[in-house]
């Protein structure tokens, strides 16, 4: 089990950039595929970054290709997510989420913890 605390959320201009992070407590971080989805208002939650429990693999959903970057800091029992180059369209709660039984995981139905999420909000 591993439970999951999002932090880094915030307001900023369009073109500016965040990181967010996602700090771990619990047995086995170094071993769970861990993932980055968002829901907008109105929206569903959708993917937006995965990293393998390797450190080797990620995948990108193509509206963020380029300008996010995820990853992890075992060591720290700590995800990341960098995000550069903010647009408006990037506007949604940011959740952090953990899966026990997967490598690299893109769906959030694979996905078994979850955190509360951190708000996003990029003014035009």
């Amino acid at each position: 089990q591993v439970q999951l605390v999002e932090s880094g959320g915030g307001l900023v201009q369009a073109g500016g950039s965040l990181r967010l992070s996602c700090a771990a407590s619990g047995r086995s971080f170094s071993r769970y595929a861990m993932g980055w989805f968002r829901q907008a208002p109105g929206k569903e939650r959708e993917f937006v970054a995965a990293l393998s429990w390797t450190g080797s693999s990620t995948y990108y959903a193509d509206s963020v290709k380029g300008r996010f970057t995820i990853s992890r800091d075992n060591a720290k029992n700590t995800l990341y997510l960098q995000m550069n180059s903010l647009k408006p369209e990037d506007t949604a709660v940011y959740y952090c989420a953990a899966d026990r039984d997967s490598v690299l995981a893109l769906s959030q139905y694979d996905y078994d913890y979850w955190g509360q999420g951190t708000q996003v909000t990029v003014s035009s």
